[in-house]
């Protein structure tokens, strides 16, 4: 499987369990810039949660989390940024949901992630 469509199957495995557990999707793969997407853009009662998935298919190479370093975050952080001033959001986080599909599938969901 090659690395897009592994990344699309992710988002899709994620869109699902969201949705499983009360988020509405509102929008995925919100794009500003070459290093600037929001996978998902969900809400959760009041809040708007911006969700970065990351997939693997093993995690021989490591977990998908730590595949979201301080530059990506910085990177989803602008993102949000660039949304926040298009949209009227008064209640956000930022989320990772890691998806590692061998040998058995899981799924781990980060709430309200930060990194200093």
């Amino acid at each position: 499987m090659d690395k897009k469509t592994l990344g699309n199957a992710g988002e899709d495995l994620a869109c699902r369990y969201l949705e499983k557990n009360g988020y509405k999707i509102l929008e995925r793969n919100v794009r500003y810039s070459r290093f600037c997407e929001l996978d998902i853009v969900a809400q959760l009662k009041d809040t708007t949660v911006f969700v970065e998935v990351k997939t693997r298919s093993t995690d021989v190479c490591g977990t998908p989390i730590e595949a979201v370093t301080k530059s990506k975050y910085e990177n989803i952080k602008k993102g949000v940024y660039f949304y926040l001033e298009n949209h009227k959001v008064k209640k956000y986080r930022i989320d990772v949901i890691g998806i590692t599909l061998k040998p058995e599938m899981k799924i781990e969901h980060f709430r309200n992630i930060s990194m200093q």
